[in-house]
């Protein structure tokens, strides 16, 4: 048998174990590797806005995108999540700007609709004519 067959035997048979009570929980596997680089591009992002609309340091951006440093454990599961959703992760990161974006133009954006102000009583609006 192949490796690869072999290992969807042990997953399945951990499942089969699992849904029987026999065993409690699962060991997730995260990727070895995560391409930053690929993700930030993907959602149209510079390195600063990228780290600081999902909480990393610019740096550490910097040095994942840079091949000098690896994403740790918990780095690569949250950027396994943002490649996957990265509209749950902005919205559950930034509810509020998540609300205006939804109301404006899309969903990687904060900017606010301009609205008109209310004419006083008894005025014209100019035209730019």
């Amino acid at each position: 048998m192949s490796a690869l067959f072999e290992d969807m035997m042990t997953g399945l048979d951990e499942v089969d174990a699992f849904l029987a009570g026999e065993k409690t929980g699962y060991k997730v596997t995260l990727p070895e590797d995560v391409d930053v680089k690929s993700i930030r591009k993907r959602l149209n992002m510079t390195q600063a806005r990228f780290s600081d609309t999902f909480g990393f340091s610019l740096d550490a951006v910097k040095h994942w995108e840079g091949g000098r440093r690896t994403p740790e454990s918990s780095a690569r599961a949250f950027l396994t999540v943002i490649a996957k959703n990265p509209t749950a992760v902005i919205s559950a990161l930034h509810p509020v700007q998540t609300m205006v974006a939804r109301k404006s133009s899309g969903p990687f954006t904060n900017e606010v609709k301009k609205t008109r102000r209310p004419m006083k009583a008894g005025t014209a609006r100019r035209t730019g004519a």
